[in-house]
């Protein structure tokens, strides 16, 4: 069957009693037991939760895995896969990085003596050259945020292997629907499902992947002890979200692509970060291991005194955080999303104060266009 349609049916056919196609919210903590000795396969919503479950079955599936697990947010998410290291574990992570990973990485979990590496993932050489008898993992995000970087998938995920080191993946840019990385390799594909898989910025979740039995055990036990689970209200509101992702990431790509193309010939604009641009260095890879491409891109203005002007007279596109939602958002990563990452990090990546953040929405483009037009003329004359 296609993504399109597994999309469009999570949880149609999990309800036997009713047959409702959309699956109830089972608010209940607890559950009866049988007799002694019996369950019905729920206990406690911390452990398992109906709705909850139907969730995590769905992206198992999607993303080619053997088991999922459903998280209060993006970052819960993250510390329950990192909960998998210990003292003196070490990590190669991608260079440019969400600055939310950064700040979990060096403040909290440095503190129980977990280290991380910054590198080019896409960059075998350096890879070896920074791997430690302590190394366990490499952490990639393919696209990067807010640089758009690309990780060959197969590739890093081959070597990761040979050294037997697990991958992880953080697929939020993405989604399923334009790119599995299991498929591809990996062993873990993380989500901030705040974004492209609710889609309307109305629910906080995290969603993890795994592939193979050892491997989901151990994150099983993790997100149950942890606890940071996802409640049912949530899980429902994500599951309604899914089911229209193939529409939304169509549309995001359709306008996304078309606003880069218009930037990258803006003459206020000096650069424009976007693998559907064939002008991408990895835009080749781009196409080999993804079907689409997502609706996010960033753009560097000639001058940082545009900045301002700009985010003060966008209308329609809002100036605020997040990504990944129908409404199309706008963010400064210097002085928001990515503060925290240390400022000789950023200006050696190229993520300084002349960089903006668009998360193209799915209204029509001629408008947004057309409000990135005017904006650009204020700030043209005022600077």
């Amino acid at each position: 069957m296609k993504i399109e349609s597994r999309l469009a049916q999570i949880g149609s056919l999990s309800e036997p009693v009713t047959g409702a196609v959309s699956f109830p919210i089972y608010q209940s903590t607890a559950f009866r037991h049988p007799r002694l000795g019996q369950s019905t396969g729920f206990d406690y919503a911390r452990t398992k939760s109906p709705t909850r479950s139907v969730l995590d079955q769905a992206i198992a599936e999607l993303e080619s895995g053997d088991a999922g697990f459903s998280c209060s947010s993006g970052m819960a998410a993250l510390q329950t896969i990192f909960a998998l290291f210990s003292q003196g574990d070490h990590l190669l992570v991608s260079l440019d990085l969400y600055g939310g990973t950064y700040r979990l990485l060096e403040k909290v979990m440095s503190r129980f003596g977990v280290s991380a590496t910054y590198v080019d993932t896409n960059d075998l050489a350096a890879l070896e050259a920074n791997r430690r008898p302590g190394t366990k993992a490499v952490l990639i995000e393919t696209p990067t945020n807010p640089l758009m970087m690309i990780t060959d998938l197969p590739k890093v995920c081959a070597w990761a292997k040979q050294q037997g080191f697990i991958t992880i993946v953080d697929n939020t840019l993405l989604t399923p629907f334009f790119q599995r990385p299991i498929e591809h390799g990996a062993d873990i594909v993380i989500h901030s499902a705040t974004k492209y898989l609710g889609g309307h910025n109305d629910v906080l979740a995290g969603l993890i992947v795994t592939k193979g039995k050892e491997l989901s055990e151990q994150i099983g036990f993790l997100h149950n002890s942890i606890g940071a689970v996802l409640g049912p209200q949530d899980s429902w509101l994500l599951m309604r979200g899914m089911k229209t992702l193939a529409l939304r990431m169509e549309r995001h790509q359709f306008n996304a692509t078309k606003i880069a193309a218009f930037l990258s010939t803006h003459p206020m604009v000096e650069q424009v970060y976007y693998p559907g641009l064939e002008s991408h260095p990895d835009y080749e890879i781009q196409q080999r291991q993804s079907s689409g491409n997502t609706g996010i891109f960033s753009f560097k203005m000639k001058e940082a005194g545009s900045i301002e002007p700009i985010l003060r007279s966008i209308k329609l596109i809002a100036f605020a955080e997040s990504l990944g939602g129908v409404e199309s958002l706008m963010t400064y990563p210097a002085v928001q999303t990515h503060a925290d990452i240390p400022e000789e990090i950023r200006q050696r990546i190229g993520l300084d104060d002349r960089l903006l953040r668009f998360s193209v929405g799915i209204e029509h483009v001629d408008d947004l266009i057309a409000d990135l037009t005017n904006a650009f003329e204020i700030a043209k004359n005022e600077f």
